[in-house]
């Protein structure tokens, strides 16, 4: 069984300045245009396979999300398509930028749709319950309405709210890569 090894995000800097290693950044496209790696290559975990690192034959492999999280829960599957020894950024985006390591961002960029998905339904939740508190209980069918679609998002993996938001005007701008 193959597995991601940690690296701290000053080893991976190192590794990246002196081009023995490639970093390969697994979030999605709206994730990765706000905001990467200086340098990072895109490879969507939903659509990375090993035919996507052939490119890269003869370099270290390095893979990084936001967090580390998603790098972790995915070694296994990430670590067969380096095909060889693998490894992670660990702490992911969040602690290459706490240690001031260069990254690229574009704030004209929406914030990332799951995130949008989190807010909205967090702030739907918030009113209905205050609404329900302070005006008439009915509204708490709102809050209620919000967490039965949060569920079912989970148990489906679909998810409405995600798709309405997604078809929103601030939303329709492309994603550029870097």
């Amino acid at each position: 069984m193959t597995t991601l090894t940690p690296l701290k995000p000053a080893d991976v800097a190192e590794r990246l300045n002196n081009r023995r290693a490639i970093l390969i950044d697994i979030r999605e496209p709206d994730e990765f245009a706000r905001e990467h790696v200086f340098g990072a290559v895109h490879a969507p975990l939903s659509r990375i396979d090993a035919l996507t690192l052939e490119r890269h034959a003869g370099m270290e492999v390095i893979y990084t999300c936001r967090t580390g999280n998603r790098t972790g829960v995915n070694g296994m599957k990430l670590a067969a398509c380096a095909g060889g020894q693998a490894f992670v950024l660990e702490g992911g985006l969040d602690a290459w930028k706490a240690h001031g390591l260069p990254i690229r961002a574009d704030r004209s960029q929406p914030i990332e749709l799951m995130r949008q998905v989190q807010m909205t339904a967090g702030a739907l939740i918030l009113v209905g319950a205050a609404l329900g508190l302070l005006v008439h209980p009915a509204f708490w069918g709102l809050a209620a309405f919000v967490g039965a679609g949060l569920f079912f998002a989970g148990a489906t993996g679909f998810c409405g709210m995600a798709r309405l938001l997604a078809a929103m005007p601030w939303n329709r701008k492309a994603p550029r890569a870097a």
